[in-house]
């Protein structure tokens, strides 16, 4: 593996998204919904930077199954989702690859007539995405090569690490 970003090149950006969405909800409560599982790590360093009330509720999607290193059929569960009606709304994510996850959210989301509903990924590999979406507040553009760390994970392992990574195919 070859580390793509390192802890604080993270840790700094984290902090510096975190004062982007302060700014942008004029201290309004704010409902953060993170995906799981990959986003564990990032929504709890993010929303530990937001200075505004902040409520926290979670979506199961996934489309990365096993050892699979390209996305495959979505399967998603909403029942870890609060009533967000009326509500500002951030839906936070790891990874932005196709798109079409968080396309579907966001549809999803809107549905529940939210107040505001605004995205966050921490990476997006933009040379990949297949659907016309554009996320609010984006970590870092990543070339397309898998990575683990941080929360995003190979078959369940590396999830742990405090940096981004890139797996070689002899990691897999």
């Amino acid at each position: 593996m070859r580390t793509l970003l390192s802890t604080e090149t993270i840790a700094q950006r984290v902090t510096e998204l975190g004062k982007s969405v302060t700014n942008d909800t004029d201290d309004e409560p704010l409902t953060v919904i993170g995906v799981l599982t990959g986003s564990l790590i990032f929504l709890a360093d993010l929303v530990r930077k937001i200075e505004t009330p902040t409520q926290i509720g979670l979506i199961q999607a996934s489309s990365y199954r096993g050892t699979a290193t390209r996305p495959g059929e979505l399967s998603v569960d909403f029942s870890l989702l609060p009533d967000i009606t009326g509500r500002n709304v951030l839906l936070v994510d790891d990874i932005l690859d196709t798109g079409q996850t968080l396309q579907r959210l966001v549809a999803h989301l809107q549905g529940q007539t939210p107040k505001t509903l605004k995205t966050a990924v921490l990476l997006w590999k933009k040379v990949r995405t297949e659907v016309e979406i554009q996320p609010d507040y984006t970590g870092f553009q990543i070339p397309d090569e898998f990575v683990v760390g941080y929360g995003l994970d190979y078959n369940d392992h590396y999830r742990h690490l405090p940096h981004i990574a890139v797996l070689d195919e002899n990691d897999l």
